[in-house]
């Protein structure tokens, strides 16, 4: 890569982090890790009794009924996919784009990882025929593909996947003896939940697929890290766990007993987490609506937003105006909407994307205020897009694509 930012973005290898939720920590977690706060010790690798209770019975509720053996959690997803990889060995595929934390982990193994195109519909899924085309060609060329991460509600490009495309894909994978692990991290923020089908690949092969959740996604906030897996409903899966246990205790990848006791209390979801929950949820469904009408308003490109905190926008059509203020690829772009915005932006280069192309992903967080009591207030009004300080953010926003376009119809040549 050519330059990275000395402010702090890093070499583009690494990505940013989950779009934060933007919202003051529910009052309930507060108490719980403030209780366990006198614990001073982590738990067992791969999680204690309580917090592995508790996310068997998450997953039960979910139609995936699980068992303490079947279970693992870490301090982060990132720790949970690097000891599945080094656990399954061999090269990894994954979707362009793909969640920023993604590819690094391969990586850091000494794993090659091959970028597959995505379907017209949705992000988070191989389009079939390619990923049969992806494996096919790495054989040709002397490597072995075992491991395909997806996802089905997907960072950055905010989709759900259908349920039909999950089938093509996952019975591709499984036909070319790959492993598939799911990331689930956003499954419980889909923003028509009642209108939106998400259908999990293990629901379809249970004992062919192995999901991982950060609870940074729904539950947690970021700075708590906990994450939990499910493996394979068979031997295969039993096996698989014992050696991703070895290596979350190699790399000491412990989560804190306060963390804990928090992220098991999130996913016992009780009325006060649900509630939340389901109050957050909404919010940003209305922000990232109002963000994607008006970066589509102003020509841009973007896919409505399913679920998450986040939308994935293409500026292309604008890259004449983009060009007058010396943007030419996704890290420049990058730099000059971070700055225009306030806000981080950032490039689809650190999502696998291509650099030319111009890509950002925009977090909807950020919209919500820039105090606690601002944040606060976006969850109890009834009108949060009519709240002064959201009006503020959404006008900036838009203005700054606006003035793009027309920057862009000033210097369209004349016809």
């Amino acid at each position: 890569m050519r330059r990275t930012d000395p402010e702090g973005h890093g070499p583009v290898r690494y990505g940013p982090p989950l779009p934060g939720q933007g919202l003051p920590v529910l009052p309930e977690l507060r108490s719980v890790l403030a209780a366990a706060a006198d614990r001073a010790d982590a738990e067992p690798s791969g999680g204690g009794p309580a917090l592995l209770d508790a996310a068997c019975a998450y997953w039960s509720r979910r139609g995936l009924p699980t068992a303490h053996d079947r279970v693992a959690a870490a301090p982060g997803a990132p720790a949970l996919l690097l000891a599945l990889t080094g656990a399954l060995g061999g090269d990894v595929l994954v979707p362009r784009p793909c969640a920023a934390w993604w590819a690094p982990q391969a990586r850091l193994l000494g794993r090659s990882v091959f970028h597959v195109a995505t379907p017209a519909e949705c992000g988070g899924i191989p389009d079939p025929y390619a990923l049969l085309e992806t494996v096919r060609r790495v054989r040709a060329e002397g490597g072995e593909p075992r491991l395909l991460v997806l996802s089905v509600a997907d960072d950055p490009t905010a989709t759900v996947a259908p349920p039909e495309v999950v089938h093509e894909t996952v019975e591709a994978a499984m036909d070319e003896g790959l492993h598939v692990v799911s990331d689930e991290t956003w499954r419980d923020t889909l923003h028509r939940p009642h209108g939106t089908v998400l259908l999990s690949p293990a629901e379809m092969l249970p004992g062919e697929v192995t999901v991982v959740t950060d609870l940074a996604g729904a539950f947690l906030p970021q700075g708590w890290p906990a994450a939990v897996a499910r493996f394979p409903d068979n031997d295969s899966g039993v096996r698989l766990r014992a050696q991703v246990l070895d290596v979350l205790t190699v790399l000491g990848a412990r989560v804190a007993e306060p963390v804990a006791a928090a992220a098991a209390y999130a996913l016992g979801e009780p009325a006060g987490i649900t509630e939340r929950l389901t109050a957050a949820v909404r919010l940003h469904a209305h922000v990232a609506a109002a963000a994607h009408r008006a970066v589509v308003g102003a020509g841009a490109l973007a896919r409505p937003p399913q679920a998450g905190r986040h939308l994935y926008v293409d500026l292309g059509p604008l890259r004449s105006a983009l060009g007058a203020h010396g943007v030419g690829d996704a890290q420049d772009l990058e730099d000059f909407l971070t700055a225009r915005l306030g806000m981080p932006a950032p490039g689809g280069h650190r999502f696998g994307d291509d650099l030319a192309a111009l890509r950002v992903r925009l977090g909807t967080g950020p919209l919500l205020g820039a105090t606690d009591e601002e944040r606060a207030e976006c969850l109890t009004s009834p009108s949060p897009l009519e709240l002064p300080h959201v009006q503020r953010a959404l006008t900036l926003l838009g203005s700054a694509f606006d003035d793009l376009r027309d920057d862009a119809q000033r210097w369209e040549p004349p016809r």
